[in-house]
């Protein structure tokens, strides 16, 4: 058995979208009082604490905050797991000597999802029906397949989407031919395979960067706290929202299509971004003066 995602839009009502809102910033304010609470406790007790012990904790926090009632309780459960799993991740980096990366607080405007791990929500009818929300509109796009595990809200911007982890049959897929294939990263070009083909590089940044250009002057001119500026502010993550989704969508394709060909794929082992890097300058022996610098690309 597999996992595989299905991700829809979703057309919430006025009402509804104040909810969904509502919810996040809730789940955001559990998420840094649970981290808060096991860093007080380590810094004077020494000891940390665990998931079971904050969870136990749930009925308590609705009895003083009520709002809390009008959540789905394995929504807020998740919120602790997801504390639990950052600290976890941190434990991790800091055993294998990596950067640790202490888990930090996190915004209203960074927060952005939330989760029933196992019940609460089910699909009916072109709609999806949340616990303590009530039926949203979602794009129904493609056929769910195998059984739905966990339903994600997440929103993105202005729009909402619904993740859907499904557990299904793994199918194995059988590549058109059986020969390897090499794939060379690189700066003008995004890819050059062994077999002389060329992946060419559609460069989706730097034809927005007009409007984006223009989207960042209007924004640096609008007063702080403004109406005025969140609706820049809005429109600024919509371009590089679509910029993104061009360039996922690109590189989706061509994975798939290389997947789908060849049987074995071999990268070379080496960072992009030094390719770009500007070029370390070098002096002339005799004269001491610095060389001009060739820019010119060599095949």
């Amino acid at each position: 058995m597999a996992l595989k995602t299905f991700k829809f839009r979703l057309y919430p009502t006025k009402n509804q979208r104040e909810k969904l809102d509502w919810t996040l910033a809730r789940c955001c304010e559990l998420y840094n009082a649970a981290l808060q609470e096991r860093r007080e406790m380590y810094k004077y007790t020494g000891k940390g604490t665990n998931y079971n012990a904050q969870a136990n904790q749930l009925p308590q926090i609705k009895e003083i905050r009520e709002e809390y009632k009008d959540i789905h309780s394995q929504v807020l459960q998740d919120v602790l797991k997801r504390v639990e799993k950052a600290f976890k991740d941190f434990f991790r980096r800091v055993n294998n000597h990596e950067t640790p990366g202490f888990p930090r607080f996190q915004g209203r405007n960074h927060y952005d999802s939330f989760t029933y791990p196992q019940a609460g929500f089910s699909l009916k009818n072109g709609r999806i029906e949340l616990s303590k929300i009530g039926h949203v509109k979602l794009k129904l796009h493609r056929e769910v397949l195998g059984t739905v595990k966990t339903c994600t809200i997440k929103r993105e911007g202005q729009c909402w989407y619904v993740c859907l982890a499904c557990e299904v049959q793994a199918c194995p897929r059988t590549p058109y031919i059986d020969d390897a294939v090499g794939i060379d990263l690189g700066v003008s070009k995004l890819a050059t395979l062994s077999t002389g083909d060329v992946i060419e590089n559609p460069r989706h940044s730097r034809k927005a960067e007009k409007k984006l250009a223009k989207a960042q002057q209007g924004l640096s001119r609008k007063k702080r706290g403004s109406k005025r500026r969140k609706k820049v502010i809005q429109r600024v993550a919509k371009l590089h929202r679509k910029v993104r989704n061009q360039r996922q969508d690109y590189l989706h394709q061509w994975s798939r299509r290389l997947v789908n060909t060849y049987e074995t794929i071999v990268f070379e082992d080496i960072a992009p971004s030094n390719l770009s890097k500007r070029a370390k300058p070098k002096q002339d022996a005799e004269t001491g003066k610095y060389l001009p610098i060739d820019l010119s690309i060599k095949t």
